[in-house]
Formats: structure tokens, sequence, C-alpha cells
């Protein structure tokens, strides 16, 4: 496979000599340049001249969403504004959008890791790339199709929705590669089979991002439309935006790209490193970010280091797919859940859809209760439904220790989303 984009160290000890240096100069670049920086580090009793060793990361102070908000429109500003060439920023579902400054080294470095994804990903610069991601102020889809560029394979920037459209490209223009959400995966592999066009496009994979994808979801969408492989990538618009990781052909877990941010798994409670291969906070530092660089910035998101190296024979660390937001999190009886545990246990049962619902009520007499609202096949008699419920049930007790309610519906009757599916409904009152 052509390395054109993928880093050139020979050893772990040359990656984290490299990682020092980068630690280094972004802790003296931030305090230098930010005036909250070096506010937060004199406050914390740490200066850039403490950092010695990567273990030294631990004496720096962690950042969080909500210094982003404070310090809007230009939160962790540490260069002169006439460095900004760009801005992009969060969707801002509760209070101001979180707004991510880019130097003109910034965007290059995102264009050139973002084609390391598509490297990845084994693409050719023969492929077509359907993006099919939210543009504008949104870092998707400009960051799609930047890296595309960057890779040197043609790029089809339609953005999210109009299926009639996305239809007739993968026909008349026949995109090979299509990059998108799960959910609008789904959505087009079940619309691609119901127009009967499988025979008439030649899409091989598909860069999935944005949301998790359980196992079920992405076996469905490979079988309907014929794929040869799907990918799941990694990003926030924090820390560029999209392309930060992707899982290799191997699929043992995401590669990131530990030349440009450092990752530390902790415990979201203590913020202390968990024990090797336990699930933690996704807590990353930027290593040569110039605009809006990021020392321990709090991402929610959840995951474990995979310690093992890849088969692939890649230097670069992997962590695992991302369960899910530690703020995402839903209390039931006591007992801590996060969606893609649920994932999990239904897509070790083969008999059902990948679609999914939980809804979670409080009773009159104050009793909380959870059904799951799950799709199955339509050749499902009374007597294989019971079955079912049933073992769901059990599979769901065994492994998250908690009891619920199972309600079978056919396939294709939970909507579909040209974005991100939303499959929590929990109608307590607060």
């Amino acid at each position: 496979m052509n390395k054109t984009f993928m880093p050139t160290f020979q050893s772990l000890d040359e990656l984290k000599e490299h990682q020092l240096k980068g630690l280094q100069w972004t802790t003296s670049h931030a305090y230098k340049g930010s005036g909250f920086y070096k506010k937060l580090m004199d406050d914390s009793g740490v200066s850039p001249e403490d950092i010695h060793t990567l273990d030294d990361i631990q004496r720096l102070p962690f950042t969080s969403a909500e210094d982003l908000r404070k310090g809007y429109p230009f939160p962790l500003l540490s260069v002169p504004e006439s460095e900004i060439v760009r801005i992009h920023a969060s969707s801002g579902t509760t209070g101001k959008r979180k707004v991510l400054t880019y130097t003109h080294k910034d965007v290059e470095d995102w264009g050139h890791f973002f084609a390391r994804c598509y490297e990845m990903a084994e693409l050719s610069p023969e492929d077509r790339v359907q993006i099919a991601v939210g543009y504008g102020v949104w870092t998707a889809g400009v960051g799609f199709q930047l890296g595309c560029e960057r890779f040197g394979a043609m790029a089809l920037p339609i953005g999210p929705g109009n299926i009639d459209m996305q239809c007739q490209f993968l026909v008349d223009l026949q995109s090979t590669v299509m990059c998108c959400t799960a959910s609008m995966a789904l959505l087009m592999a079940e619309e691609i089979e119901r127009r009967r066009l499988k025979d008439k496009i030649t899409l091989k994979k598909m860069i999935f991002g944005s949301e998790r994808s359980s196992h079920a979801m992405r076996q469905r969408i490979k079988n309907l439309l014929g794929l040869e492989d799907m990918y799941d990538i990694t990003g926030m618009t924090e820390l560029y935006g999209p392309g930060t990781g992707l899982e290799c052909s191997r699929h043992e877990g995401i590669h990131y790209w530990a030349d440009y941010y450092l990752l530390e798994i902790l415990d979201p409670e203590t913020l202390k490193p968990v024990s090797e291969g336990e699930i933690g906070e996704m807590v990353v530092t930027t290593l040569c970010k110039e605009a809006s660089p990021l020392i321990r910035y709090r991402t929610r998101d959840l995951t474990r280091m995979i310690p093992s190296a890849c088969s692939c024979g890649s230097l670069l660390p992997m962590h695992d797919s991302i369960l899910g937001r530690s703020d995402d999190m839903i209390i039931f009886r006591a007992v801590n859940i996060y969606p893609g545990q649920i994932d999990e246990v239904l897509s070790s049962i083969p008999e059902i859809s990948c679609e999914y619902q939980v809804v979670v009520d409080r009773e009159s007499d104050g009793r909380d209760t959870m059904t799951l609202r799950v799709e199955c096949g339509s050749d499902t008699d009374a007597e294989k439904a019971k079955a079912l419920e049933a073992e769901i049930c059990r599979k769901i007790k065994n492994s998250i220790m908690v009891s619920c309610e199972v309600e079978l519906l056919e396939t294709c009757s939970l909507p579909r989303s040209e974005r991100k599916s939303k499959r929590v409904f929990d109608n307590r009152p607060e």
C-alpha cells in the first residue's frame, strides 16, 4: 500500500520523542499566545518549563466545552487574529456554539492526516468519493472534501439527504466510495434495494462518521450493497474535525494519529488514568495545532485503549470504537447504561435487525421501566417472536444487569435518518 501520508517513525521510541517535542511546543505556544491558557497554567502552578517527560502531561490542567463557550467567539485563540484563515463551529444544540479557529498550517495539517484516512482505507486516485455529510460552518463536508482532494481522488460533494440525487450520482457517476453517517448508509442501502439499483452501481466502500454503528447495522448495509469493506472514522470540531483516526482493513481497532495529538483514557469521575484496557473518557492534547490548541481537553467520548499492536504492522496506536458519551449515559434503577452496550447485546442476536429504540418511562407508582423496540424479520411467527423476546431480555439482564420489556417490530418499521438516528427516548420527568 502507498504510504505517502503515513508517519515515517521506525519505532515507538521515535514516536514518543516526537510527541514530547510536540507537547513542549504546545504548552509553550499556548502559554505565550493565549491569556486564557496563561492564567489556567499559572493558577494550576505549572509552566511550560515543567514539561520534561510525557508523564508530565498529568501536571497540566484540564479544559472543557464550557471553556470554549465562555471564550466565545474565539476561545483558546493562541495566535494573532490576522493569522486566522478559517473558522468552524459545532452544532451548538445548547448555549453558544463552540467556534474553533484555523491558521493556514492547521488547514494543511488537517488535509494531510485526513488524506491518511483514505490511504489507510486503501483507496486510489481512481476512486470517486461521494461525500454525503453536512456542508457549511460544520467541519464534516469540508473535511472529507479537503482530505479527498489532498489524497488525489475525485470528490463528489453532494451533502446529506436528497436521496434521489444520491442514487442518480451513484448510477450516473459510478461512485466507488461513499462517506456518510451509518444511519444514512442504512437508509441508502434499503433505498437502493427498493429501487433495484444494486446491479447499476459500483459502490465498493463506505466510510462512516459522526455516530456509532453496531456490528448488526454494518452487516446489513454490507449485505444489501455487496460492499468490499466499511470503515469507522473519528473526529470532532475541537480537534480539527473528522479524520483524526480510522480503522484499517483488519478492523482490530481505530488507529489514531498519535503524531498529531496525545490521547489519555481517564476515569470521568476521578480524572485518573484507567487500568489498561478499561473504558474511560477520551482526553486529548494537540501537538502542533496553532490557532486553537487543546490541552487536556475533555471530549466526553468513552472508549478504551487497545494495548496490542495491529496485525497490519502500523506503529500507530489504536483505541476501540466509541461506546458513547459520558453525558449520554442513562441511569436506570441505579445502573449506568451507555447506548453502545445495548448495541453490542443486540448485535449478538442474528435473528433481529440492526435498528432499535430504547424507551424509558416512569410509572405512576414511581417505578422506572425500559422498553426495547427492536426490528425483526417479517417471517418471524408468534412462537419465534416469543423466543426472541425472551432471549433479548435474558442477554440484556446478563450483560447490563437490568430488566426490560421487548417490543418486536417488522423490518423498516422504525424511522430512518439522513443524519444521526435518535435511539434513546428518556420520558422520565427531570
